[in-house]
């Protein structure tokens, strides 16, 4: 049996002659498990949010998007394009060309990003699951081509879910010198109808921002025949997704990037991982100054077993085993703590998960969900357990050394 082990165990769970220590080892044990109970749930609820934030993207992005390194649009023929969407495991692949352009109707206008999509986006993406009307999915009948706007669009500009009149769509001629005379001649004009419905992903860079059109519209509108902004993936069911992304950045070389959904939306999942990346830190800090409790905790168990020590001594204890029992003392209030709050936290989350006690407003629907969401990942609980690990067993290390050499030597 490891000695130095035995006796700080019998040291931490025996009574001391002084009430005040076992008060303080326990507030020490308390203030670790409540320093830990607090990252386990923090870190789970950021974990909640970029799982909520993600699950809204699939309804709109695609699995797999292929855009140029150079410029905002490529040929459509490309032979590396080409090549990607012959791989067999592709199930779909759509070609998309979207780019800015000014939206009038009646007296209102804004600048919009007109997207368009080949006939088959609704198989590529979940489209259909979140359109709103009494139309359905439609880009082109005949020579008329329609336009579905996000919903935060239709109610900016008036249109609704159907619009009586024509959408006018402006975009800059991409060859020419401006006409000052006639600065109307230095727009591309056309116009989308309603196909009685609009799109809602309750997302503002969607639904305040995009409209869907058929990439024809958009190819004669931008002036840009036979190219695309973007190639559109779906993979067939079972495929082994890593694989085949690795296989198409192979093919894409260094003239094309190929992002899944999380780096498609980038931008947004740094800035989650950074506020992330931050809560910690901070709870880190008060772990930290938790752990002086632990600090006082052992000066005061060094001065009551003074006597011990020199009895220790006298039966061949040598210095390290005796500064080692009241290392692992300090040890174990910090692994205690660990324990205690990591299964508090895990309670904690799963009462949230299952009841929702603490609400995001007072009225049902203001949020697009009612309570805070929580997703507890493994590695997370392991981090965490780390971490206060290493904050206890450092935090111990000097003191003991210090007040072993000044108050028994």
């Amino acid at each position: 049996m490891n000695f130095p082990f035995y006796i700080a165990r019998r040291y931490l769970f025996s009574k001391k002659s002084t009430h005040a220590i076992n008060v303080i080892s326990g507030i020490s044990v308390v203030g670790v498990a409540v320093a830990t109970t607090a990252l386990v749930v923090t870190l789970s609820v950021f974990n909640g949010f970029h799982d909520l934030v993600a699950s809204f993207f699939t309804a709109m992005d695609p699995q797999i998007k292929v855009v140029p390194v150079k410029g905002k649009a490529a040929p459509a023929d490309d032979p590396i394009l080409t090549k990607i969407r012959q791989l067999p495991e592709v199930d779909v692949a759509t070609e998309c060309l979207e780019d800015q352009a000014l939206a009038v109707y009646g007296n209102r206008q804004q600048m919009v990003k007109l997207k368009g999509v080949e006939d088959n986006f609704d198989k590529l993406t979940h489209i259909r699951e979140i359109l709103e009307g009494d139309g359905q999915f439609e880009l082109h009948a005949a020579d008329m081509y329609y336009g579905i706007p996000g919903l935060g669009i239709a109610y900016q500009m008036g249109l609704g879910y159907t619009y009586e009149q024509p959408l006018k769509i402006y975009a800059p001629r991409r060859e020419g010198q401006l006409n000052m005379a006639d600065p109307s001649e230095g727009f591309v004009e056309d116009e989308l109808y309603s196909p009685g419905v609009v799109f809602c992903i309750k997302q503002g860079k969607y639904d305040k921002n995009y409209i869907l059109t058929s990439i024809h519209f958009t190819r004669q509108l931008f002036q840009q025949d036979g190219m695309l902004s973007s190639l559109e993936l779906r993979l067939k069911p079972g495929s082994d997704f890593d694989r085949v992304k690795k296989k198409m950045e192979e093919l894409a070389g260094t003239q094309y990037h190929v992002l899944d959904r999380y780096e498609q939306q980038e931008d947004t999942f740094r800035i989650m991982k950074v506020e992330k990346l931050i809560a910690y830190i901070f709870l880190t800090f008060i772990l930290m100054i938790a752990c002086f409790n632990i600090i006082g905790s052992l000066s005061m168990l060094i001065i009551d077993k003074k006597e011990d020590v020199v009895t220790l001594r006298n039966l061949g204890a040598t210095d390290r085993q005796i500064s080692r029992i009241f290392l692992f003392e300090g040890r174990m209030i910090s692994a205690i703590g660990a324990i205690i709050g990591i299964l508090l936290g895990l309670l904690l989350c799963w009462i949230q998960q299952q009841y929702g006690i603490v609400r995001l407003g007072d009225s049902e629907g203001s949020f697009v969900v009612n309570a805070y969401p929580v997703s507890v990942h493994p590695t997370d609980i392991i981090l965490v357990f780390i971490t206060v690990i290493t904050v206890g067993f450092l935090s111990v290390w000097y003191p003991v050394r210090y007040f072993s050499r000044r108050l028994l030597y």
